[in-house]
């Protein structure tokens, strides 16, 4: 049960030949990630440079300081939030505009007074405003009059007309 002083050496030398190229496999995926990262967070062409540099003379100190050090968001984060914020200055500031003349006109005006374009329509059951193109009231669900509606036959129905074509 006795293990021999020279294979011990050699389990020693391979183990730590396997810890050493692990650590040196580390380090360089370290540095390409850090260049990679912070490429995508800043537009600055020095900048991934030096934290990559940093990352490669440091090793894992260089790294932990990198991560505390690097902008919080990436480029695509902040494109996505200035995307964001117009989207709701536009839904807050959106202004109504006549299709005819372009004039700011109200929401809940049934012709603008400019050019006299009609802009919407009220509902004969409940008397809200609707939409021109609506062909239904979303408030009482009552028929818009003179939109077509859809007719279903029943087959007796189709049985007769059939017959009737025949008979003529």
């Amino acid at each position: 049960m006795f293990i021999d002083q020279s294979d011990l050496a050699s389990v020693i030398v391979i183990f730590s030949s396997i810890l050493i190229g692990f650590v040196v496999a580390l380090w360089l995926v370290l540095v390409i990630w850090t260049y990679r990262d912070i490429r995508s967070r800043t537009r600055d062409k020095l900048v991934p440079v030096l934290a990559s540099i940093m990352v490669f003379l440091l090793f894992l100190p260089g790294w932990v300081l990198y991560l505390i050090l690097r902008p919080q968001k990436t480029l695509e984060d902040i494109y996505r939030q200035s995307l964001e914020e117009e989207t709701l200055l536009q839904t807050i500031e959106e202004v109504n505009a006549c299709p005819g003349c372009e004039r700011q006109v109200d929401f809940d005006w049934m012709i603008c007074p400019s050019c006299q374009t009609i802009l919407r329509k009220s509902c004969k059951q409940c008397g809200k405003l609707i939409e021109l193109s609506w062909d239904i009231c979303p408030y009482c669900t009552t028929p818009v009059p003179g939109m077509r509606k859809e007719v279903h036959q029943s087959p007796t129905d189709e049985k007769e007309i059939s017959e009737i074509d025949v008979d003529i």
